[in-house]
């Protein structure tokens, strides 16, 4: 009897972390998706106006050199590179909201599925990090290992 509740109490505390799991997918899912939606709308418009408008409406300084580096690479984008940038972004978006909702659905394909993802995405993130460090990078790639970790020993433990 013991030994039934212990092994309940742990089920339901992996849910909790698939839950978790989900949750977080399907936020990144539905930033990628606005962030698409944002650059098709940049498509037909003058990039440069619009984000200027942006810049003036956040009340950044146009001449921080942050900023400012970000605005003359902005500055460069294609209508091309736009199509490109959307289409990829979509991409992301469509692996991330089928990983959180199947994982909220509680289906070991999506378990598999986000493993094989993350480990997939990690070289990435690290090579993004190592070009421009950030502290929300290096967030997202802690949690991403720690997802690594948790799937990996959930499966093999099945």
């Amino acid at each position: 009897m013991l030994m039934a509740v212990a092994k309940r109490t742990r089920k339901q505390a992996g849910d909790l972390w698939i839950v978790l799991i989900g949750i977080f997918k399907l936020v990144k899912g539905l930033t990628m998706l606005a962030l698409g939606i944002g650059l098709l709308r940049l498509l037909h418009r003058d990039v440069a106006t619009s984000v200027t408008h942006w810049i003036g409406r956040l009340r950044l300084d146009p001449e921080n050199q942050y900023i400012h580096g970000a605005l003359v690479k902005v500055f460069r984008v294609t209508p091309r590179q736009l199509k490109e940038l959307s289409a990829g972004t979509f991409v992301y978006a469509a692996i991330f909201l089928t990983e959180g909702t199947g994982l909220l659905l509680r289906k070991h394909w999506a378990e598999y599925l986000t493993l094989v993802s993350t480990a997939l995405f990690l070289p990435i993130e690290i090579y993004e990090i190592y070009r421009h460090p950030t502290p929300l990078k290096v967030s997202v790639l802690l949690i991403n290992v720690a997802i690594l970790w948790y799937l990996a020993q959930r499966i093999r433990r099945r």
